[in-house]
Formats: structure tokens, sequence, C-alpha cells
């Protein structure tokens, strides 16, 4: 394994400008000397749901911003890689920013290419990613059956004007709306048994719902496959709930929906969701900090 002892990694939270909201990741600037097991190591020594590595430098092709400056993003959580991750990118982008400024970036990442714009707004920096083309499907009966169980949720606590489905923005998250604030706040689950139900299904969360009002949403994300209980801010299935939001009607084809996430686990974050009529990408948009280790 090539060692990370010398490697400088860098702690952010995204979606919050309160170092002690959102949700925390490692980034690592230049990881072009760490290996999988290293990474992964890191990952795992840090103990955030994710943390995210920069593996090389892209230029930018014909096909892109001539002004983008382009990377090689990788994301581990402390149990395995993962092929995308929200919350990670919106940090990287933000270390970038800071360090060489504001502007667009193009991030290749194991689910695709995905844009991010940094500007900055009064005295905060904001990132804005742009998902790759997402998809919206079925889950089976007993799948959804077994997600349940696990959740020690009855079928009736759930919202039925939200059906569950499983969306995907660079990530698969099964998405299930429950019907009260009660019910969301109320999270106690078989670790095991949810695991092993998502590994099946190659879930990377589960996307719990609560509608406050048309455009607003309170949302908990169980990760047991990263190793954690919860995620505190999860980009990467708000970009699949965008989705989700948009292919079953729940929203007009263009808006906006603003995602809170951790204030049940005491680390308020808030997330934006636009979606554009026209375009099928969702785009999910929050701050950030910098953060002591």
């Amino acid at each position: 394994m090539k060692q990370h002892s010398s490697t400088e990694i860098l702690h952010y939270t995204a979606f919050s400008a309160d170092p002690e909201g959102g949700n925390p990741a490692g980034v690592v600037l230049d990881a072009s000397g760490l290996d999988d097991a290293a990474m992964l190591a890191v990952a795992a020594e840090l103990g955030y749901s994710e943390s995210a590595f920069l593996t090389g430098r892209d230029e930018p092709g014909d096909e892109g911003p001539s002004a983008a400056r382009g990377y090689t993003i990788r994301y581990f959580s402390p149990k395995a890689e993962v092929p995308f991750c929200g919350h990670a990118t919106v940090a990287t982008a933000l270390a970038l920013a800071e360090r060489d400024g504001p502007g667009d970036l193009v991030f290749s990442t194991r689910a695709g290419t995905v844009p991010v714009t940094v500007t900055r707004e009064g005295g905060e920096l904001r990132a804005t990613l742009t998902s790759v083309e997402p998809d919206v499907m079925d889950i089976a009966p007993d799948d959804l059956a077994e997600a349940l169980a696990a959740l020690d949720w009855p079928a009736a606590d759930l919202d039925p004007a939200l059906p569950p489905r499983i969306a995907f923005a660079g990530a698969r998250h099964l998405v299930l709306a429950a019907a009260t604030r009660e019910r969301l706040a109320d999270l106690g689950y078989d670790f095991a048994r949810l695991e092993a139900l998502m590994q099946r299904l190659d879930l990377t969360t589960l996307q719990l719902v609560w509608r406050a009002a048309p455009d607003i949403f309170h949302v908990r994300d169980p990760f047991p496959v990263g190793g954690v209980v919860e995620d505190p801010a999860t980009g990467a299935a708000a970009a699949a709930f965008g989705a989700y939001a948009r292919a079953l009607d729940l929203v007009p084809d263009t808006a906006v929906l603003t995602l809170h996430q951790g204030e049940d686990m005491g680390r308020p974050g808030t997330l934006t969701v636009e979606l554009r009529a026209g375009d099928a990408r969702v785009r999910v948009s929050g701050t950030g900090t910098r953060i002591e280790a």
C-alpha cells in the first residue's frame, strides 16, 4: 500500500456555512501518490461518510468550457469506494475555489462527468454541481417490504402521495416518504439487515423524506453500506430526489426545491435542488466551510 502519512488531508463540511452543521468530508487535492488501499485507509481513519481524492488533472477539451478546470476524482466511504458523492464534490470544489478562486470545474467520476460552478455570494462561496443523466425506476414489492421491515416502518406510515421508487443521479437511492415528521424523526433500524438489502440492490443510501410544503422537504439518509448509521447531508441523494420529484410530476418542469437534512443528528444543513425544463440533469447547490481536524 502506498503510504498516506505525508498526504495533506483537508477537512470541509458541505451544505452548511457552520462548521458544526452539514456533512464533513476529507479532501485530498493531490492523491496521485495513493493507491486504492491507501485512499480507503484515509477514508476509514477519518470516519466521515465519504472523502474525496483528486487523482489527476485533466486538460479542458473541445467539448467543455475552455475556462473549466478538470480533475479526476474518486470517493471512498470508510468501507468501500462509491461511484459518486455530492457532499464531497461540493467540499472539494470549495477547497479548490479557496486555493485557485471561484469558477467552473469539471470532475471526471466513475459515474460520469460532473460539472461544478463555484460562485462567491457576499462573503460565502457556493458550489453548484450538475448531475449525470438521472433515472427513476420501480422497486419490487418484496424488496420494498424488506426495506420497511429493516426500518421497522409499517407500510401505513408511508405517504401515499410520494410512492416508493429507486432513483439514480450518479448513485442509486431508494426514496421512501414518511407521512409525518414524527415518523421521519424516529429512526432506529436493523443495520445488518438493511445493509444486506442495499448491497443486493446496489443502493448507496435510503432517501427518507417528509414533505413540509410543495417545494420544501426534510430528509434523512441511512448509509449502512458506507459503514455509518446516517449521512448528515447527501448531495447525490438530493440529485436523485430531484429526478424522482420530476418523474412523478410532484413539481413543475422548472423548480427549485429546498431539502433540510441533518437536523435530527444535530448537524443541520440545507441542499438546494434545481430542475430546468428541457434538461434532464439535476443541479444541487450549497455552501460549506473548512473545519478544524
